[in-house]
């Protein structure tokens, strides 16, 4: 069944290219801006509306730029670990190679700053963002470090922001390959000159990132203490006008899945029990399961989110979560393809 699985999305990937499962984008950067890890917004169109953070509601705001994917793996590992609203960063001009000759490109942008930090023309510019700051009281920043400092891109940010965070709690997390962060804590504490600087920024190297769950969760419950006790790892799963709870896994991969939220995944009918849809790449921690149940969220194969509306037999899976009620859940899903939305409660 799981090659009809595979058959399946292939063909509708040639019938229809509209149909996708959306994941957060990964890219960042190191001490040098390295092409190691390169994100893939290199080279991407931009949209020129002005973007938002991508709000759940809560008071804390996680702003980050990457260029090589080190920093928006950090901001993601946050994101899953803490209640936090999310803004990224972006160059206004696009598929620049900052490591290209030499890191040209980027150590130009820093001793430009370094000339004149007091004055605009230094910052490269940015694309426009629109948040409102007024809705936080605490902003935590994940940046990579080029040269000793901050990076630029997320210099600018600050630069034309830092006024409007004054009194706010400012938390700080660097990536980078082996220079200290000083240089770092010193630019955001110049261009945050009001901020309530946490005692203690994080400091990932770049060797550590595959372990950036465990780090960003510890610091920030240390920064935090409390914040966390009562989060809810309940999800409303819509499909169809109607909508379900699900209650989501404490593990690894519940927790990731929890960090992505909110998603809108266009998912595909198999076997008349169940749909999936490709696209969403999570940890796994596969078990075979004997029987699977109505309402059962499982990950296939470590990018496939499937909901069981109907029992099934044994496969491989991790369990992401389940839906406590099910009643009407498959008239809900219908008999074909279907657009669910996963959002947090």
């Amino acid at each position: 069944m799981k090659a009809l699985r595979l058959f399946l999305a292939g063909c509708a990937a040639l019938v229809s290219l509209g149909a996708s499962c959306s994941a957060d984008p990964l890219q960042t950067g190191t001490e040098k801006p390295t092409t190691e890890q390169k994100g893939d917004e290199q080279g991407q169109a931009g949209s020129g509306v002005p973007e938002k953070p991508e709000s759940n509601g809560s008071k804390t705001l996680l702003v980050w730029y990457s260029f090589t994917g080190n920093s928006t793996a950090i901001a993601k590992a946050l994101r899953a670990h803490a209640s936090v609203d999310a803004l990224e960063i972006k160059p206004a001009e696009e598929g620049l190679d900052y490591a290209a000759n030499n890191y040209a490109i980027g150590s130009s942008l820093i001793s430009a700053i370094r000339k004149n930090p007091s004055s605009a023309a230094s910052y490269p510019a940015i694309k426009e963002v629109e948040v409102s700051f007024d809705d936080y009281d605490t902003v935590i920043v994940v940046t990579p470090l080029w040269w000793s400092q901050m990076a630029a891109p997320m210099q600018s940010f600050l630069f034309k922001y830092g006024g409007k965070m004054a009194g706010k709690t400012i938390g700080l997390v660097v990536t980078s390959s082996s220079s200290g962060i000083s240089g770092v804590e010193q630019d955001a504490k110049r261009l945050v000159p009001q901020g309530s600087f946490l005692s203690e920024s994080l400091w990932i190297r770049s060797a550590q990132v595959g372990s950036a769950a465990e780090l960003t969760a510890a610091w920030y419950d240390k920064m935090f203490p409390g914040n966390n006790e009562n989060a809810s790892m309940k999800v409303t799963i819509t499909a169809g006008g109607k909508s379900f709870t699900a209650e989501i896994e404490d593990s690894e991969t519940g927790k990731a899945f929890m960090g992505k939220l909110p998603l809108t995944l266009e998912m595909t009918e198999l076997n008349g029990n169940e749909k999936y849809c490709y696209g969403v790449s999570l940890p796994r921690n596969d078990k075979h399961y004997d029987q699977i149940e109505a309402g059962d969220l499982m990950l296939y194969s470590g990018d496939c989110i499937v909901l069981f509306y109907g029992s099934a037999g044994g496969y491989n899976y991790t369990r992401i979560g389940k839906v406590a009620d099910v009643t009407g859940l498959a008239n809900a899903l219908g008999n074909g393809s279907v657009n669910v939305k996963f959002e947090k409660q």
